[in-house]
């Protein structure tokens, strides 16, 4: 054993934590800037080449109990090919519109949390709960920044490179490509 508690909560490495008292008076408009040590750390946990930027400007509002937050994030990423594994460079510009919404009550019977949560949808932003009178805005950024990456990325040389290794693509797998490879087949190519 390492000596670490397994079930101890690790911290976000782009956490920015506003309190709900800070956003009952008026919209806070937030702006964030990823640190070269929370970038690296960003992109070991979501297994990126590099992390070049990542920032953001939010508006926090408050709605009742609930937090609004409505912006956009940009970052520049290096993701690894997932057929070649060269380096695909990429820049995103992707919105964040997201509802904070307090975590139910475990008493809240399923009906009511039901109920909650498809009121939090009307409005199209994806819902976050959070506890203790306090939401992350970062780790917020942080989890539309993963949301918004291609999870197979693919270099230009990706089918080259696979059709050269042997694997055929969906096109030549279907009956209509074997139709093709056996008409390549009897004319000789």
């Amino acid at each position: 054993m390492n000596g670490k508690n397994p079930a101890a909560p690790v911290a976000p490495e782009f956490s920015r934590v506003y309190r709900l008292t800070q956003l009952k008076q008026q919209p806070l408009t937030v702006e964030l800037s990823a640190d070269d040590a929370e970038r690296t750390a960003l992109a070991r946990r979501f297994g990126l080449v590099s992390l070049d930027q990542l920032d953001a400007e939010v508006v926090l509002t408050a709605e009742g109990e609930d937090v609004l937050a409505d912006g956009h994030l940009r970052a520049k990423v290096e993701q690894a090919c997932v057929a070649t594994g060269e380096s695909i460079a990429v820049t995103l510009y992707e919105p964040v519109n997201l509802r904070f919404s307090p975590e139910p009550d475990q008493v809240q019977d399923e009906a009511d949390e039901e109920m909650a949560e498809s009121s939090a949808d009307i409005d199209d932003r994806d819902l976050v709960h959070f506890e203790e009178a306090a939401i992350d805005i970062g780790e917020a950024v942080a989890q539309t920044l993963l949301l918004s990456l291609d999870p197979y990325p693919r270099s230009p040389d990706a089918d080259a490179f696979l059709k050269q290794k042997g694997v055929v693509s969906e096109e030549d797998a279907g009956p209509f490509g074997a139709l093709a490879g056996l008409r390549d087949k009897l004319s000789g190519k």
